[in-house]
């Protein structure tokens, strides 16, 4: 049942309406977008909810947007492979996806584009975003937990290799059943982004995987 959220009350459901979605070859599922009015933030974060999640702690993924990866493809990191299997595990099990529009860890798309030019000169992608006068991550989850409270879960199963969504989401009051790690998309282009997140947030990946093709 979707209501308002109980932490901010401004949060509501706005529309829900069906969108079909490739998911691979010949295959196509039919998905719920969900958009919301109130948000703290007041950006255009949305739900995608797929099948019928399970009624105690449905799967979730939040994820942070990301134009490069997402859309073009872009090998510098894993966010576009992150999202493509977010997509076929919750169209299997049901569940929701959270896409949340902070570009670049909430430093947004011109910002991280200047930052790639400093990884280009040796920085990683940390040390790239402290030159420019930013946080590690400034990204804030606490409306990511406005929008699960307005679609009425409390409890999930948090799809993530991301210890920091865990604490933020727990902290803003929705209980993190189980994290559920998400796969290792390591190439020959993102092997210093990802062990960048390793070493500075913490991030659960096992890097000794082979490179993905």
């Amino acid at each position: 049942m979707m209501s308002e959220s109980p932490q901010n009350p401004r949060t509501c459901v706005r529309t829900v309406v069906d969108v079909p979605i490739e998911i691979g070859l010949d295959t196509t599922v039919t998905a719920q977008f969900i958009t919301f009015d109130g948000l703290r933030d007041g950006r255009e974060h949305f739900a995608v909810r797929f099948g019928k999640p399970g009624p105690e702690a449905p799967l979730v993924r939040l994820h942070s947007e990301c134009l490069t990866g997402d859309v073009f493809g872009s090998a510098r990191c894993d966010c576009g492979p992150q999202l493509h299997d977010a997509i076929h595990r919750l169209s299997q099990v049901g569940g929701y996806l959270l896409y949340l529009r902070q570009e670049g860890r909430g430093i947004g798309l011109i910002a991280k584009l200047d930052a790639y030019r400093l990884q280009d000169q040796g920085m990683d992608t940390f040390a790239a975003n402290r030159a420019l006068g930013h946080a590690d991550d400034e990204r804030d989850y606490s409306v990511a937990a406005d929008m699960l409270e307005a679609l009425g879960v409390a409890q999930i199963s948090l799809l993530t290799n991301n210890p920091d969504k865990r604490k933020q989401l727990e902290a803003a009051g929705i209980k993190v059943a189980e994290m559920v790690p998400t796969g290792v998309f390591l190439g020959a282009h993102n092997r210093r982004y990802l062990e960048a997140k390793v070493k500075h947030s913490g991030h659960l990946l096992d890097l000794r995987k082979p490179l993905v093709a």
